[in-house]
């Protein structure tokens, strides 16, 4: 039986970290099987885990649910993070099947060329700021997760589908805004300075597909917040797949055709 999709991205699950949608994430893998999985990075925050951690039994079953699809035939490529850097160290290897590298150039069904990295690397190349927590302040990023934890439940009780609220929020804090662009820049001139069609990347928890310059940038976005993933169709198409109520929906589609020009905004330019 043909895999519903080709490919699939996720990244920033955060597995021992208590904000962490494994449940939602466990659905997802399950309902949409595919014949090769990336995983971009930050599957497990060893940060939280030095500070005392919080892992039950649902963020176990994600690391074999990913095990037991690269023992089955699925093609399984972990990038490490920022927040599980300690695995960089086994680049090459290969762990159940899962094969660690520290970047992959996946070539879509349609031809197309992109890099595959986490993304904490274009941290360096963003100007005025280092990682989104840090404008952000820890204790607002902490609140803007309780708050996204008890909105969903007071949803959950009308059977109202999942919702972002704490994604909401931080689009509307201007200087996360402003950060979120230039990250985006950096990642797309990246991949433009290396000849390929696009990139695809995690690490802000903000997922987006867009074109910038004939670049087309892809955040599969993070399973913390906005419980989302990049798929790939067999056409070699790409869409944004966000989790909602026991099933994904299409958040973002690819633009049909990219336009001949599409210009960085003047503040994210280098």
């Amino acid at each position: 039986m043909t895999a519903k999709f080709r490919t699939l991205w996720i990244s920033d699950v955060h597995l021992g970290f208590k904000e962490c949608k494994a449940e939602f994430l466990l659905d997802f893998l399950r309902q949409n099987p595919c014949d090769e999985l990336y995983v971009v990075g930050d599957l497990i925050d060893f940060w939280s885990l030095r500070k005392g951690g919080y892992w039950p039994a649902s963020h176990g079953e994600v690391i074999k649910t990913l095990v037991a699809k690269a023992r089955t035939g699925v093609k399984v490529w972990y990038v490490p993070g920022n927040h599980d850097e300690v695995v960089r160290d086994y680049w090459g290897l290969s762990v159940g099947g899962v094969q660690i590298v520290p970047e992959v150039i996946h070539v879509t069904a349609d031809g197309r060329r992109f890099l595959v990295t986490h993304g904490d690397e274009c941290d360096s190349a963003v100007r005025c700021g280092g990682p989104l927590l840090n404008w952000l302040g820890a204790w607002a990023y902490d609140l803007l997760l309780f708050a996204n934890r008890w909105y969903n439940r007071w949803r959950g009780r009308g059977k109202r589908p999942y919702w972002s609220l704490a994604n909401f929020l931080k689009q509307r804090i201007g200087r996360a805004a402003a950060y979120i662009g230039r990250f985006e820049a950096a990642a797309a001139r990246e991949a433009a300075r290396r000849d390929l069609d696009g990139v695809i990347c995690g690490h802000i928890h903000h997922a987006a597909l867009r074109d910038l310059n004939g670049v087309l940038y892809c955040n599969d976005g993070d399973w913390v917040e906005s419980c989302t993933a990049l798929a790939e169709r067999r056409d070699g198409s790409l869409e944004i797949l966000r989790w909602s109520f026991e099933h994904a929906v299409v958040a973002a589609q690819e633009p049909q055709r990219w336009p001949e020009t599409s210009p960085i905004p003047d503040w994210a330019a280098a």
